[in-house]
């Protein structure tokens, strides 16, 4: 029924645990010499290695358990590290929105009329046109024509409106128009968009004095954009002795691919509502 090996372990096991009977009978009723000496030095080998064995296994057990005990904690220590690391990212977002909105209000402290703040919710995702979406529609008192500005310079006009939403035409669009002046000369022409977020100045005729590094800012004749906000910098001009007009290409100011808030000049003529979507 048993094996050789189990039937020599099993009796091995009885036989220690006998001897160790035997041991304690005899170390009481012989303390110190005689039979029990002897028999102590026999089996306190023995009883060496079993008590060694037994505080080898609750080390053994008390490691295993301090090892948990250190898994759970440093489980609960990268949770609260993981959550400061959050507070800490929603904190810093909330100093930078802050701050935008901090500069828009700066901004909107030089006009007389009045400004509605928006946020950027969408883009279009084509290249054939340049627009983004704002949460802000006619219900907001936001129209289209209206003009729409950050703290860098001018975004573009709102084209489409709708309750709660307007979408607004970017300078970089190839259908966008705006009146604009070189700042330094004052000589005058229109800003097109232009592929890569980019503008022209068209209409600037050869005898104007126009240089790279000038600034570019809107001219309020085009009754839409109010005078003096930034548009872009020239960074190049061509001139050719069979054109009238210099080729002038200007890099506008504000970063289109970052755009997150917004300000809506709002026009003192009759607001004209689209269609309440």
């Amino acid at each position: 029924m048993f094996s050789k090996k189990t039937v020599v372990i099993i009796g091995a096991f009885f036989l220690i645990i006998a001897n160790i009977l035997i041991l304690s009978v005899i170390s009481q009723r012989y303390p110190t010499s005689g039979p029990g000496g002897f028999t102590i030095s026999l089996l306190a080998p023995f009883q060496e290695a079993i008590a060694g064995s037994s505080r080898f296994l609750k080390g053994i057990w008390r490691h295993y358990f301090n090892l948990i005990l250190v898994s759970e904690e440093n489980d609960q220590l990268r949770k609260q590290l993981a959550r400061a690391d959050e507070m800490k990212n929603e904190w810093v977002e909330a100093r930078l929105a802050n701050d935008r909105l901090r500069r828009l209000m700066d901004l909107g402290g030089g006009f007389s009329q009045a400004l509605v703040y928006a946020e950027v919710i969408g883009r279009d995702p084509t290249a054939w046109f340049k627009t983004v979406v704002i949460n802000k529609g006619h219900r907001d008192t936001v129209a289209v024509g209206m003009p729409v500005m950050v703290p860098e310079g001018i975004v573009g006009q709102v084209v489409s409106v709708s309750g709660h939403y307007a979408k607004v035409l970017l300078i970089v669009d190839q259908n966008s128009a705006v009146d604009a002046l070189v700042q330094r000369t004052r000589a005058r022409g229109v800003i097109k968009g232009e592929f890569a977020d980019q503008c022209r100045l068209e209409f600037v005729l050869r005898k104007e004095d126009v240089q790279v590094g000038d600034t570019v800012v809107s001219s309020g004749l085009d009754n839409v954009f109010p005078k003096g906000l930034r548009i872009g910098e020239i960074k190049d001009v061509t001139s050719d002795a069979t054109e009238m007009f210099y080729t002038i290409s200007v890099g506008p100011y504000v970063d289109f691919e970052k755009l997150e808030e917004v300000l809506v000049v709002v026009s003192p003529k009759d607001v004209i509502p689209g269609d309440d979507k």
